[in-house]
């Protein structure tokens, strides 16, 4: 990897740079056959989106529309999407993919700065979680002892599908699709542009989640990662398995086959995804063109409130290039 010069920035300039994790993440042999065959599931089944239009969350500079869309197994998904008022494009796409608990707002101020913006309510969600119900806390280990029923395997798809969404509108630009979270929607940041890396132009990952969970769980004793601690203590004997499974979901194993450029942040004081955690993605990360800013005195925000989010909108501004007139 000597064609990668990932830039640091540490903010204060005093910060320290935390250590990597321990990082005892295989990458099964399987890993590429395992989500093509995922991927080959998810797209037998017809998205059937319905997008229509909110009047009462509509505004005068943004039009705000309810989405539901079909992913794997069928299970009905929900997103808000939003555009400015009578765009007609060629708009860029933004995906931005929730956090662990949160439920998706709606994404009006993106709109507003002419983007179409899609807010995906993956499995489990409040808006999708009819078919599908893990629960907070619960999600991280349902069936976590199988790779093909994990309660991500379909969280991820479901967020994927959105890029097949947004290239399905007349009024998005196909070339000019990214995608920014933080947390739960900076792992999801990496896992799109990971499975795919032609449809996703740029990317915005602030303290990336799901990254070593074993190690996570190990240097936290916080929510999420520690129900991974619950679930070992009644299941000591399902360790290996639990390793196994998700060998297949970590970031570290998804890094490597990103492309486009992308930001990446970290609080050094975050005790909900260790920042030793989020190092190892970026370094693992296989884009040329990658940037890490490193909070000193931030925790899980990883930054936000101390510049983090105007840098990404400005980094997104210059790749996706959204008109101020629409």
């Amino acid at each position: 990897m000597s064609d990668i010069s990932p830039e640091i920035v540490c903010l204060p300039p005093t910060a320290a740079l935390p250590p990597l994790s321990r990082c005892d993440v295989y990458r099964p042999a399987d890993f590429a056959d395992f989500w093509e065959e995922t991927l080959r599931q998810a797209d037998a089944v017809p998205l059937n989106a319905t997008f229509v239009r909110n009047e009462l969350r509509s505004s005068d500079a943004v039009d705000v529309f309810d989405v539901h869309y079909d992913s794997l197994d069928r299970v009905r998904i929900f997103a808000w999407y939003c555009v400015p008022r009578g765009a007609t494009g060629p708009l860029p796409g933004l995906i931005l993919p929730p956090g662990y608990i949160q439920d998706p707002p709606i994404p009006k101020d993106w709109a507003a700065r002419g983007y179409a913006a899609i807010f995906p309510a993956p499995r489990g969600k409040v808006r999708s979680r009819t078919q599908f119900d893990a629960g907070y806390p619960g999600l991280l280990t349902h069936n976590i002892v199988d790779r093909n029923t994990y309660g991500y395997r379909g969280f991820y798809v479901d967020a994927l599908r959105t890029i097949d969404m947004l290239k399905a509108r007349p009024e998005v630009d196909p070339r000019r699709i990214g995608v920014y979270g933080s947390s739960q929607g900076g792992a999801l940041a990496i896992v799109l542009p990971a499975l795919r890396p032609d449809d996703i132009a740029v990317a915005a990952a602030g303290v990336p989640y799901l990254t070593d969970f074993l190690g996570a769980a190990e240097l936290t004793r916080t929510y999420p990662f520690h129900e991974i601690n619950d679930y070992l203590q009644l299941y000591p004997e399902r360790l290996q398995a639990v390793k196994e499974t998700l060998a297949y979901f970590d970031c570290l194993n998804f890094a490597p086959q990103v492309r486009c450029p992308i930001v990446v942040s970290l609080g050094t004081q975050d005790n909900i995804v260790p920042p030793e955690t989020c190092r190892a993605a970026f370094e693992a990360l296989g884009s040329p063109e990658k940037s890490l800013y490193v909070y000193g005195n931030c925790g899980h925000d990883g930054g936000m409130s101390l510049g983090f989010t105007d840098r990404v909108r400005d980094f997104l501004a210059e790749r996706l290039r959204p008109s101020a007139g629409h």
